[in-house]
């Protein structure tokens, strides 16, 4: 058994246990139902199922016997379908903090709300499309000569996931930009006001912008290495190198729900609940804002 392997699948029980918390906690707390809640649980969805997934492909790979090509080829398209839906998942993220800072008068309100759970839902869609590839044809199961890194997947299907997912990541920095500028008009703003209700709602945006960034951040440290890799080489290539960027993007999942749990009052408030009963007074003194994703 590889170490390497063992690593991945011990990172996926983490991740799958950490991403269901998130989501019972989301679930069982009724107040806990505006978009960017619901973009949230999203993201710990598509986490949770990576951990499965790689979960999945241990399994698939050491205890499953005889092995079997069905199983290797869903295991995979259930790890495509994930990262696909945790990628979107965070540039809907981010198109949602865009709208709440261009629209913050109009945003807020059922008509956002439905209008969240209609893109999330064709997200979903689209990304379950993506994880059916590989039963649809897109593996090199019938011929190695062509496998990438990432088996069973082709070069050349990987070299086309490689260039969307650094597309979308360009989308979500140029989002990210247009945030910025967008806060720091207000913070111009703000500054000539000197009301407190304003200043409230700058220290809102600067949470909300301070925990973007670690979000995007973590998530291109962790993955475009992986991404530009699986763009330039193929099934030669030491295995070694894989895993080594495999496993930091991996842990991205794993990082996610440290970033947004522990930072969002909401999700800290009943986190608490649940574990001990009481709300510490540092949270329960603290207004509920929007921003805090």
């Amino acid at each position: 058994v590889s170490p390497w392997d063992v690593a991945l699948c011990a990172t996926g029980t983490a991740v799958a246990g950490e991403n269901a918390l998130v989501l019972a906690v989301l679930f069982y707390t009724p107040s806990l139902r505006a978009p960017m809640f619901l973009l949230i649980g999203s993201l710990a969805l598509a986490d949770l199922l990576a951990g499965l997934g790689l979960v999945a492909n241990f399994a698939v790979r050491y205890v499953l016997r005889p092995p079997s090509e069905a199983a290797e080829l869903g295991a995979a398209g259930l790890l495509l379908a994930a990262f696909s839906a945790s990628a979107c998942s965070l540039l809907a993220i981010t198109v949602e903090r865009y709208l709440s800072l261009y629209n913050a008068l109009t945003y807020h309100g059922e008509r956002a709300l439905g209008l969240t759970c209609g893109l999330v839902l064709l997200m979903w869609l689209l990304c379950l499309g993506v994880g059916l590839l590989p039963l649809l044809g897109w593996n090199c199961l019938r011929d190695p000569g062509s496998c990438s890194v990432l088996r069973p997947v082709t070069k050349d299907n990987a070299a086309v996931l490689a260039v969307t997912f650094l597309l979308l990541f360009a989308l979500m920095m140029q989002l990210y930009l247009q945030i910025c500028k967008i806060a720091v008009r207000h913070a111009q703003q703000i500054a000539v006001q000197h009301q407190f209700i304003a200043t409230a709602q700058a220290t809102s945006t600067r949470k909300g912008l301070s925990t973007l960034s670690l979000i995007l951040g973590t998530f291109a440290l962790c993955w475009i290495p992986f991404a530009v890799y699986s763009l330039v080489a193929d099934a030669s290539y030491p295995a070694v190198y894989t895993y080594c960027l495999a496993l930091p993007a991996a842990c991205n999942s794993l990082i996610n729900p440290i970033i947004y749990a522990f930072r969002n009052p909401d999700i800290q408030k009943s986190l608490w609940l649940a574990c001990c009963g009481c709300i510490p007074s540092t949270l329960s003194s603290r207004p509920r804002t929007s921003s805090d994703v």
